[in-house]
């Protein structure tokens, strides 16, 4: 078995410096990381966690809490970017993953005791009801804890900077010559409620007037729902000249009832979606959407969360923003 005195004398450097760069400390330079990272993996090193964790009386070891809300699992493609940035950064640093749930063997038990039972040493929460008392019990524990989208007093949180996403749609739609712009938006959460507020801050700043019936609930990754709810706005007496819709796979269900309806996209009605899915980019037309910054989010979740475990005194429990971009596609229309 390689051991990291091996890679040592191989690069010529000390075993202190191995461990640093296997560890994902930052006090080496990036030149050494590499060259020890490479060594590592072409002499096939693998840390013996045991062993580690003998030795320092630490796991190693990160719980994921993934309550999947929309029988969605891993298939949608937001969280599985999201998890596995997260997953490829907490192993370059060193440590091990562990879904969190409500069973321990066959005995039920709360996330915060599996928690505990896991031996983990911290937990992300990227999918969950922020609101159940048993995410609430993990959160405000002493179990060092990262939220996805999601925000709590005092603890540390990974946003998508969802308000300025949809702030961007609406003036871009708004730049493209539509002044009729509806919105079909998600379920209430947290999430909806910075979409909504960018959608009207826009609309608000560039002197639009929103009709109520223009602005319209349905459930994200949903296309019955959205079928239904872009019927109602293509049966307005006044329909809008572009609707904005709350993910892009949700926006499948909007193209049928467009489809229905006999009408074309964008000749006849202009529709956005929310995600960056890569099913946007080879529908037809393709999909003019936002793409969420997946693979920053989970990447800066897991080293925010590593430094808050190694570093807790001196990690304080921020608020960060992971910005988006405009992917530009052809479903809006130029209106003269």
């Amino acid at each position: 078995m390689v051991s990291m005195k091996d890679i040592a004398q191989a690069c010529g450097v000390s075993v202190a410096t191995v461990s640093k760069a296997l560890n994902g400390q930052q006090d080496i330079g990036e030149a050494t990381r590499e060259r020890v990272m490479a060594a590592a993996k072409e002499m096939g090193y693998t840390a013996n966690a045991m062993a580690r964790a003998l030795k320092t009386n630490r796991t190693y070891n990160i719980g994921i809490l993934f309550a999947d809300l929309q029988n969605s699992g891993f298939m949608h493609e937001y969280f599985a970017s999201t998890l596995n940035s997260f997953r490829t950064e907490a192993e370059r640093c060193g440590y091990d993953i562990t879904f969190i749930n409500c069973d321990v063997g066959h005995t039920k038990a709360s996330y915060l005791q599996h928690a505990r039972y896991r031996r983990v040493e911290g937990v992300a929460i990227i999918c969950a009801d922020f609101f159940d008392p048993m995410v609430q019990e993990l959160v405000y524990s002493d179990v060092p804890v990262v939220t996805l989208d999601h925000a709590y007093d005092n603890r540390m949180a990974v946003l998508s900077d969802n308000m300025n996403g949809v702030d961007q749609l609406v003036r871009y739609v708004y730049a493209k010559g539509h002044r009729r712009i509806a919105y079909i938006h998600g379920n209430p959460t947290a999430v909806t409620e910075r979409r909504l507020t960018g959608f009207y801050r826009a609309c608000g700043e560039l002197g639009l007037e929103v009709p109520e019936e223009y602005v319209v609930a349905c459930e994200y990754h949903e296309t019955k729902g959205c079928f239904a709810a872009t019927k109602k706005l293509l049966a307005l007496p006044q329909r809008p000249s572009c609707i904005l819709y709350p993910d892009d796979y949700a926006y499948i269900g909007g193209y049928n009832a467009i489809i229905e309806a006999g009408l074309k996209i964008p000749e006849d009605i202009s529709v956005v979606g929310y995600d960056g899915l890569g099913l946007s980019q080879v529908v037809s037309p393709k999909l003019t959407t936002w793409r969420q910054g997946t693979e920053a989010l989970g990447r800066t979740a897991a080293g925010r969360l590593i430094e808050r475990i190694e570093n807790p005194r001196t990690t304080p429990p921020e608020h960060l923003l992971i910005s988006g971009s405009l992917l530009e596609g052809e479903s809006v229309k130029q209106l003269v």
